[in-house]
């Protein structure tokens, strides 16, 4: 029954697709994605996959219109080659943040990429801490997002340990997050109060709640852009008296000037997952990259094998 599961791996992301094939022993589809000289893409599958259920692996990262492009041209190219079902894996879902109009006259570009993906074949979408939640309901086939925080609070658990621990979200948005993880730990909640200002990477930071006087913070978000709120983040925690200040993001998208933000701020470590390539010139000292291929592969078997996904966080 196995042989029946395909997968294929763009180019955004080669790494992990290796690492999910190794993970669950079936080897990456025959696959060829290059762009002509004026710059289209185009894709040709070297394998048969008529009657065959096909994950296509590809995280819509930077560049992300290209990376975007190349996975719908992918999947339009398995269903136009009858494979039986289409699951996309998209460890990191681009143009998450633009969710909702919040401003007059603005797009709402999550729910054009779910129309996309749904148009161009998907039958399934399987993907990683959508930054808005919300966005599953933006689709009319079944979404299985994933949570990395299972693989955070092991790392804090035998990385870290639990005492003194609070574990702080770097804004109102994100303190459901942050509650989850201070459950599973048992550990203290903080949450930084900050007002952004405009579209611009601009926030300013007004108050933390909670104590964090001598104690080891944690920041857990989803997503490091620019690293603006972040490192301003663990500045007030310092200036509060913290111990020492860590933070967690599934997402790593290091947007300049964020390695410059990351090397002038007091963080003593930054822990991420591969989600999104990383280059050699961005894995800075103190940076911890943890992988999610085990949960994706695990998901992936589940998906294939009709089990259910949500035990695996339960």
């Amino acid at each position: 029954m196995k042989d029946n599961l395909v997968l294929l791996c763009g180019n955004a992301h080669p790494e992990l697709g290796k690492r999910i094939s190794e993970r669950i022993g079936v080897p990456l589809g025959n696959i060829e994605v290059f762009k002509f000289a004026d710059d289209e893409t185009f894709c040709k599958i070297n394998d048969n996959i008529r009657k065959r259920d096909v994950f296509v692996i590809q995280p819509t990262c930077r560049p992300v219109n290209d990376t975007l492009m190349e996975l719908l041209i992918i999947m339009d190219a398995c269903k136009r080659a009858s494979a039986r079902s289409i699951t996309a894996v998209v460890p990191y879902y681009g143009y998450s943040r633009t969710d909702k109009k919040d401003q007059p006259r603005v797009p709402i570009t999550a729910k054009l990429v779910a129309d996309l993906v749904t148009t161009a074949g998907a039958n399934r979408l399987i993907t990683i801490d959508l930054h808005a939640e919300a966005i599953q309901g933006f689709f009319d086939i079944p979404v299985d997002q994933l949570y990395a925080m299972p693989i955070f609070i092991k790392y804090i658990k035998e990385e870290i340990g639990t005492d003194n621990l609070v574990i702080v979200s770097p804004d109102a948005g994100g303190a459901a997050r942050a509650r989850a993880h201070a459950k599973r730990l048992g550990a203290d909640l903080a949450i930084i109060d900050k007002r952004r200002v405009g579209n611009q990477d601009l926030s300013e930071v007004l108050n933390v709640i909670g104590e964090v006087q001598g104690k080891v913070c944690v920041l857990v978000d989803d997503i490091i852009d620019t690293a603006g709120s972040i490192t301003k983040a663990s500045m007030v925690l310092m200036e509060q008296g913290a111990k020492e200040v860590r933070a967690m993001a599934t997402h790593a998208v290091l947007s300049p000037p964020a390695i410059e933000r990351l090397e002038k701020s007091p963080l003593n470590e930054i822990v991420v997952t591969d989600t999104i390539p990383i280059p050699e010139e961005q894995r800075l000292k103190n940076l911890t990259v943890l992988t999610v291929s085990e949960l994706l592969g695990e998901t992936i078997k589940r998906v294939f094998y009709g089990e259910s996904v949500s035990s695996l966080f339960i």
